[in-house]
């Protein structure tokens, strides 16, 4: 009889998204398959400690944290010196893709269309003249280091703008005010390693009460319609695919990531990539996989076979550099 796997499923932590993070948890843990895994709840407020205590027992670790310290490499940094495999993307492709601002930069240089932004740090006079042009009214601010749209305002007016840049500022110390496109949301998951597979895009419709895909419009049952695939053109979404494979090579990621994008007057502009994408059957990376064949317990098996795959090449390569 073949021997269970040790998995650790680490959520909760100590960002905004805490709770969002537990939720998650909850499903993956539910969907595991009890007869392949032997499962270990691990909160990374509180569990460090044992963490690094059952590293010698640990096959593979499911990391699912949202926000700082646990989305933005740290986590990920102690598992690899824990040399404990992990799904999704290391430590580099993690802190890149958790900035923002080392995100759009990055995709510029890559050629990955992006909105108009300006970015602010503490220190800095806010001149609204100098907003209205760059990047413009209505405009989108948000933290530097954030997700699930945390401390995020859309903003239409100058009157609104210092109280934006404000509760964006409660969150990191790095704001990015970007240009806000009134288009149609779109999402596009990536799945493998060496070899990458675009998922089937998603186009979401925030409640007609809701400016964006806030907090409230993702976590309210029936606030926001999905829907897989996408109602665009061939042309178009084989477009939108390929900037987030791209987007995905050039931040470094690994295993799976899923990219936001706006489509307006028939071109796309990529907004961010999520390295830990939400995890409940509902979530759209689920659902785009589901579209492609993955029901939610296969996909948590594949990603899990991937941070395997990924941990015994990165192991491999260590020894030949030891030879």
């Amino acid at each position: 009889m073949t021997r269970k796997q040790n998995i650790a499923l680490i959520a909760g932590g100590i960002s905004a998204e805490r709770q969002v993070s537990l939720n998650s948890a909850d499903h993956v843990f539910k969907a595991l398959n009890k007869d392949r895994y032997e499962i270990t709840r691990y909160d990374s407020q509180t569990d460090i400690a044992r963490i690094v205590a059952d590293a010698p027992h640990i096959d593979a670790a499911l990391i699912i944290l949202h926000g700082p310290f646990g989305e933005d490499g740290t986590v990920q940094g102690l598992l690899e010196l824990l040399d404990i495999p992990y799904q999704g993307s290391g430590v580099l492709g993690s802190a890149l893709a958790m900035n923002k601002v080392a995100t759009k930069q990055i995709y510029e240089k890559a050629d990955i269309p992006v909105p108009p932004y300006l970015v602010l740090k503490p220190s800095d006079k806010i001149e609204i003249k100098a907003l209205e042009k760059l990047p413009g009214f209505p405009m989108v601010v948000k933290p530097g280091e954030a997700g699930s749209s945390v401390g995020m305002s859309v903003v239409k007016h100058k009157k609104e703008i210092k109280a934006a840049i404000n509760l964006a500022f409660k969150y990191d110390s790095t704001v990015l005010c970007e240009k806000y496109i009134d288009g149609i949301e779109l999402t596009c998951g990536i799945i493998g390693n060496e070899s990458l597979k675009a998922l089937p895009l998603i186009e979401i419709i925030p409640d007609k009460n809701h400016d964006y895909f806030d907090y409230e419009a993702k976590y309210t049952a029936g606030l926001t319609k999905e829907i897989c695939p996408a109602r665009i053109n061939k042309v178009l979404a084989a477009k939108a695919k390929d900037y987030a494979i791209r987007a995905h090579k050039v931040l470094f990621c690994k295993g799976y990531s899923r990219t936001d994008m706006i489509l307006a007057d028939q071109q796309i502009y990529v907004l961010e990539t999520n390295t830990i994408p939400g995890m409940t059957p509902t979530s759209l990376f689920p659902q785009a996989a589901r579209q492609a064949g993955f029901s939610f317990s296969e996909l948590l098996d594949e990603l899990i076979r991937l941070g395997i795959q990924a941990h015994k090449q990165h192991n491999k390569l260590k020894l030949m550099e030891g030879i």
